[in-house]
């Protein structure tokens, strides 16, 4: 079938390639730092070459082609084979990114194989310019020699080492790790709004399937139609019009979609709580392919239902300590499977944010059924700090609050005489759950974590206005929020205070450097550890407040500085990156530190829970084996060199 495909595919040097193919260049590192002549050569010898979707444009040891790929639209897998034979995924690459690099600018072959996702177009361009150019622009050797031996070797050896794991830790952990582009149903069947349901019905029986999308004549979708519309909306319908109908009448509109690239466990949990079977798989707006609950059932091993499933179901406070207890099962697996372990946080933090999101609806049902009535107002449950960047690990505290929309002050009687007591039952069922309290007191109990827009508005105007020391402490914590419960709307419109305010006073971001600034990493100037002297913590450090929480810090600070938006630490370095705040190598080595924290950290919390010990990011770095304090020192030195950068930087708003 390939073969057939392959006939398909066609060249194009026309003008075509010329002015899109110069303006990708002058947008992708590392030819943006090329001169306006070197454009014209590679855009002379550079050609287009079309894919459709679902084929491998390249295979892991093929012969190399002698070009480097950058994708001028569509979607490629990067995919590597494990020992065993299996094809796994390890990255995503869109507009502007490249693939097929390894052979270049080395004697090896491709160290990764290339699948559309979608139907795909590439420019081409031919390896003999490349390294031409390279002997007059040394940097792009360079460049490419740095990317090749990072992110895909590594997460192949990763790959190569886990595989020996057992079978059973496989099965338990694959379905965390699979995404919905891996088993989505394409193409997808479509129809136009008018079709008659007569016709519908044919069609489903005719080709075996259990719904349709309904799409315009542009190929957007409009709704979709299952086998329940069907019967709930024609056949148990005694008005209903089986001659006239067609799919525009019953369809359901503007259905939930998620992203090709989405884990199976997010999609499971929102399916399974919006009580639908069929979700179509979307590409910014573009049809790419369905998954239904039944796909999704097929790879759900038992503890990934227990810890999704049974959150969504439970109905006591007692059934979500059971699923907190299990999450550091989960994290082992993942820890010794997992490609990445900021994947594998995230995976985490989901997992704590689904049970803290059931625990606010049990508290305000129990309340309710006590006959309570909330007032009618619009609100906001938010989760602050780690939480809030999706960065939580196994012992996570209670950072939350509330925001209310701006109701008359006539209400302020009301709404506190149902929240401050509901406030103070969500933060003791959380903590029954396995949530410390907050030793700050960041809470919803406490009067200063929740308020109207208007009332957040004053405080935030008087932490960034007045930048005393606690006021930054409380606003390091809670400029990383997110919403967990309620009108999510709130959220938004609290960033954009966030985002004003700091921008009519940039001097606030100079306090928080500076105050973030009053710490070191624990190195020597001869490269030993410094540890702790106090008695709670004697002969230990801190992975999190000595190292991780300087990359967090400074990266945030750039952000807040450039009033951009992104939840994760490694989403705000891409960020950066495409603002050209920070170069693309100089972000690798901080992912990099920020990698060998989170692993560091999440390794020694799973040994102290299995010493049935509070999990702490506090450790005896002496206790490590010599590579790995190697790779400590190494990413302290990396926060240490970003914590210079950063202080230089901001230090300038004073001069």
């Amino acid at each position: 079938m390939e073969a057939f495909l392959i006939k398909v595919f066609f060249f194009r040097t026309d003008r075509e390639t010329s002015m899109g193919l110069i303006k990708t260049l002058r947008e992708t590192e590392p030819f943006n730092q090329l001169p306006e002549e070197i454009f014209a050569q590679l855009n002379q010898s550079a050609q287009i070459q079309n894919y459709p979707a679902h084929i491998h444009i390249l295979n892991q040891h093929d012969t190399p082609s002698g070009y480097l790929y950058i994708i001028k639209s569509g979607l490629v897998e990067i995919v590597v084979l494990t020992p065993g034979g299996v094809e796994m995924i390890v990255d995503y690459r869109k507009e502007g990114s490249f693939f097929g690099s390894t052979p270049i600018f080395t004697d090896s072959g491709y160290s990764a194989g290339a699948r559309t996702v979608k139907e795909t177009e590439c420019y081409l361009i031919p390896k003999a310019l490349l390294t031409k150019t390279a002997e007059s622009y040394p940097h792009i050797a360079e460049f490419f020699n740095k990317a090749i031996y990072s992110r895909v070797r590594n997460l192949y050896s990763d790959m190569v080492s886990d595989h020996a794991q057992s079978a059973l830790t496989q099965t338990e952990v694959y379905p965390f790790q699979k995404r919905l582009s891996e088993i989505m149903s394409t193409p997808v069947k479509t129809c136009p709004p008018d079709t008659p349901i007569r016709e519908i019905a044919r069609r489903m029986v005719r080709q075996g399937i259990s719904a349709i999308m309904v799409c315009d004549n542009n190929n957007k979708l409009k709704g979709i139609v299952t086998e329940r519309d069907l019967v709930a909306k024609v056949l148990a319908r005694e008005t209903a019009n089986c001659q006239t109908a067609n799919a525009g009448d019953i369809m359901t509109s503007q259905p939930l979609t998620m992203a090709p690239d989405t884990f199976m466990y997010e999609a499971t949990t929102v399916m399974m709580s919006h009580k639908i079977k069929h979700m179509p798989i979307l590409d910014r707006d573009e049809i790419v392919g369905m998954v239904t609950l039944q796909d999704l059932m097929k790879y759900r091993s038992q503890k990934s239902m227990l810890l999704i499933g049974n959150v969504s179901k439970a109905r006591t406070v007692e059934d979500l300590i059971s699923a907190r207890e299990e999450i550091v099962k989960v994290a082992r697996v993942l820890l010794s499977e997992s490609r990445s372990h900021i994947e594998t946080m995230e995976i985490i933090s989901y997992i704590h944010h689904r049970i803290i999101q059931r625990c606010y609806e049990i508290v305000l049902d129990e309340v309710k059924l006590q006959g309570k009535t909330p007032p009618d107002i619009k609100l906001c449950f938010i989760i602050m700090g780690s939480g809030g960047r999706k960065e939580m690990l196994l012992g996570p505290d209670q950072d939350n609050g509330f925001i209310f929309e701006d109701f008359p002050d006539e209400m302020i009687d009301e709404v506190e005489a149902f929240f401050v007591p509901f406030a103070e039952k969500l933060v003791a069922a959380l903590a029954r759950i396995g949530y410390p309290r907050c030793d700050g007191n960041v809470m919803v109990n406490n009067p200063l974590w929740r308020g109207r827009l208007k009332d957040w508005q004053a405080r935030i105007s008087d932490w960034i206005r007045v930048p005393e020391a606690q006021k930054v402490r409380y606003s390091s914590i809670f400029f990383d929020f997110m919403p967990i419960a309620g009108e999510a709307s709130l959220c938004q419109d609290l960033r954009e205070i966030i985002h004003h305010e700091i921008k009519t006073h940039p001097i606030f971001l100079y306090h928080m450097m500076e105050l973030d600034f009053r710490h070191k990493v624990p190195l020597s100037l001869i490269g030993r550890f410094s540890l702790e002297k106090d008695k709670k913590h004697k002969g230990t450090l801190s992975i999190k407040q000595a190292g991780s929480i300087f990359i967090v810090d400074c990266v945030r600070m750039f952000l807040l500085e450039q009033q951009v938006d992104a939840t994760t630490t490694i989403e705000r370095l891409d960020q950066l990156v495409k603002l050209n705040v920070i170069n693309f190598e100089t972000a690798e080595h901080i992912k990099a530190a920020f990698e060998a924290f989170t692993f560091l950290r999440l390794r020694n919390e799973i040994a102290l829970i299995d010493q049935r010990k509070f999990p702490s990011h506090y450790l005896d770095p002496y206790a490590l084996t010599k590579n790995e304090q190697d790779l400590l020192k190494e990413a302290f030195r990396v926060a240490s060199k970003l914590q210079d950068s950063t202080k230089r930087h901001f230090s300038k708003i004073v001069e």
